[in-house]
């Protein structure tokens, strides 16, 4: 009995730690699309990148990821809020870094659909995307 619930309470865990950065990558008006994923030099990490896709006024809410992001803005405006700084938009052409577990959001303030390539350099294993509240 005791084995069960050990089993089920592994399995409850694990499902959440794959559904909830499901759900953030698949929210209406956000649409990510990995280009490609390859291990690097150092042991236990990789680089993912990700063309990521957001609607007019949409927000890809409060989250981290387990590793650095670089963000070269493809299209748009995009507004982000990263912890502890003020507000700031960046516009096609424009680039960002995204320290390891900063918290952040991006909103589409244009009028126009806006889109980012984002390079992660992240520890495997882990998702990609962890949603905070």
């Amino acid at each position: 009995m005791k084995t069960s619930r050990i089993i089920a309470g592994t399995a409850l865990t694990l499902a959440c730690a794959f559904v909830f950065p499901l759900a953030l990558a698949q929210q209406s008006g956000v649409h990510r699309t990995e280009l490609q994923r390859h291990d690097i030099s150092v042991p236990g990490w990789e680089a993912v990148q990700v063309r990521i896709d957001i609607d007019p006024g949409m927000i890809v809410p409060n989250h981290r990821h387990p590793g650095e992001e670089v963000v070269y803005v493809l299209a748009g405006s995009l507004e982000y809020r990263i912890e502890g700084k003020p507000p700031f938009t960046l516009k096609a052409g424009d680039v960002f870094f995204i320290p390891k577990g900063v918290v952040h959001n991006v909103k589409n303030v244009g009028h126009d659909n806006a889109s980012e390539l984002s390079t992660y350099v992240v520890e495997k294993g882990k998702p990609l995307v962890e949603p905070v509240k």
